[in-house]
């Protein structure tokens, strides 16, 4: 079996009960910071947070569609053109 000290067998009865109060007291503000957080989330604007990440653009239009052709494309023709030429 596990002959290993807790780490709590130091602790007097008071100071465990301190503790448990302490961990329940941080259960029930996580919960609560829980419901906040998501109650803000609902109520964030998202246009206004990809601005404020983003910068300023007229995020209520769609973006522009790609381009079909990339010079991209062009160039790595180019590369191979003058790799098997040699």
């Amino acid at each position: 079996m596990n002959n290993e000290r807790s780490a709590l067998s130091s602790w007097t009865p008071e100071q465990i009960a301190l503790g448990v109060k302490w961990v329940e007291t941080w259960r029930l503000a996580g919960e609560d910071l829980e419901r906040i957080h998501r109650k803000e989330l609902r109520k964030l604007d998202t246009y206004r947070a990809i601005q404020l990440l983003c910068g300023p653009a007229d995020y209520t239009c769609p973006p522009r569609a790609p381009k079909p052709f990339s010079g991209l494309v062009e160039q790595q023709r180019w590369f191979m053109e003058v790799a098997i030429g040699e």
